[in-house]
């Protein structure tokens, strides 16, 4: 079965934010000197954070209802406003709120390595 692609109702309030992690082996030896070295070949992975403001009801359910269904553990295509390409992403931290009615909806997207397509 091929990834879902996340196409949310609006698209994402201003304030995105991304922030790779590096996965390195570190050694640190005496007089300061130190040896670094890549975990595996994708020791680069991309973390981003999103939040839709001034949602519906209705909207906020649509958004919620996707990152429900994936369970924090399976894979999505999304791109991010100001990245090249779309990536595969898992979302396993999400939160919503309400004022007075008017809603909103912040995520965490960790970039997947997943070879599933």
């Amino acid at each position: 079965m091929a990834l879902p692609t996340f196409e949310p109702p609006v698209g994402p309030s201003p304030g995105t934010s991304h922030k790779p992690t590096v996965n390195l082996w570190e050694s640190e030896f005496g007089d300061g000197y130190s040896q670094t070295m890549p975990k595996g070949i994708n020791h680069i992975r991309k973390t981003t954070s999103l939040k839709w403001e001034t949602l519906t009801y209705d909207e906020m359910r649509e958004i919620v209802d996707f990152f429900e269904e994936r369970q924090g553990s399976k894979a999505f295509w999304f791109k991010p406003f100001g990245e090249p390409l779309r990536v595969k992403w898992t979302c396993k931290e999400w939160d919503y709120v309400t004022n007075g009615g008017i809603w909103s909806v912040s995520a965490n997207f960790v970039q997947s390595y997943t070879t599933e397509l």
